[in-house]
């Protein structure tokens, strides 16, 4: 990508800057036009060769074909995730009752997305939320809420036995997923719109590191459900007061890390580290220490709860990392 340098001239009380004459060119510009201009977060300007707000509605057609529904609907999927507003299913046949219904509650778990035309041989959904009233962080923090909520009543469930919690939580993980996939529909858009990028405040790396941290909260969210599976295989352990401890720091881990990220706080994420490296490594061993070790179906399940428990830990520690290390800008004054 070309880079051009130019220096600021002053005519009247005006500051001015010429543009480059192949961009102008290429976008079919002249005296008069209007190139609406943005003011970036890190301070930098976006310059846009069109005041035109009006965009076409990104549409796409699946041919449906029943022996093949499992792609159809992760074709579903992709269209949302690649920013589609209008997303129809044709047939050259009768779609069945089952298929239909399937691809409605596909379409029913991406946020947004609803069906407004439907008969034997189409089914049509609209994305009727504008991308410009999203905001990454509020859906970043909706989904840590969710997970945080997950895990409080897990920790709850393996002190009380509660089996049935499982159901529970996998519910509340479908709602993650839900939001999961909003944030990584907006952060594609951004990435192909950098106008969208700027009213959302979102830099280049800004937009990598959403997509990371999103992913790490939808695969805690997984972790989750997976220990919730396994809450009657714990009924044996007899180290309850250590895992509420080992819990409380999970909980703190992932408060801090969601906050230090959002806030970009390297302060805050190191404390993350340091919890994970230390007090958070030693009560996980003693709860291994700790169990029956003469009872081997017992030594399986605690060990089972130590990888899991530190699977979730580790997500926090990677969204902590996201963080970027604080550099010094100021100089250093004379002693």
């Amino acid at each position: 990508m070309p880079r051009y340098a130019r220096r600021l001239q002053k005519i009247g009380s005006s500051i001015l800057i010429s543009l480059p004459s192949q961009w102008i060119k290429s976008n079919n510009l002249k005296k008069g036009s209007i190139v609406p201009v943005d003011i970036n977060r890190d301070n930098s300007i976006s310059i846009f060769p069109s005041e035109d707000t009006t965009e076409e509605a990104k549409e796409v057609t699946i041919p449906y074909s029943p022996a093949s529904m499992d792609t159809l609907v992760n074709q579903v999927y992709g269209a949302y995730l690649l920013g589609y507003d209008m997303i129809r299913i044709k047939a050259s046949s009768q779609i069945s009752f089952e298929d239909a219904d399937r691809f409605k509650k596909a379409m029913r778990k991406l946020v947004g997305l609803e069906i407004v035309d439907e008969d034997g041989f189409h089914i049509s959904a609209q994305f009727l939320l504008d991308a410009n009233t999203l905001d990454a962080e509020k859906i970043l923090r909706r989904m840590s809420a969710i997970v945080a909520g997950m895990y409080r009543d897990l920790l709850e469930a393996i002190k009380s036995k509660e089996s049935s919690i499982r159901r529970v939580i996998t519910g509340r993980d479908d709602e993650v997923d839900r939001q999961y996939f909003l944030l990584v529909r907006l952060i594609r858009s951004a990435m192909m719109d950098q106008k969208l990028a700027g009213k959302l405040n979102l830099s280049n790396i800004d937009i990598l590191d959403y997509r990371i941290a999103a992913n790490l909260l939808e695969s805690a969210g997984d972790y989750i459900v997976d220990l919730a599976g396994t809450i009657q295989d714990l009924s044996r352990i007899k180290v309850v007061d250590e895992i509420a401890e080992a819990g409380a720091l999970v909980e703190k881990m992932q408060e801090k890390s969601v906050a230090a990220f959002v806030n970009k706080n390297r302060a805050e994420s190191n404390v993350v580290v340091t919890t994970y490296g230390g007090r958070f490594n030693e009560i996980i061993n003693l709860i291994k220490n700790r169990a029956e070790s003469k009872n081997l179906e017992s030594a399986i399940a605690v060990l089972n709860l130590t990888y899991s428990m530190d699977k979730i830990a580790r997500c926090w520690v990677d969204v902590a990392d996201l963080v970027k290390p604080v550099h010094l800008t100021a100089p250093l004054k004379n002693a």
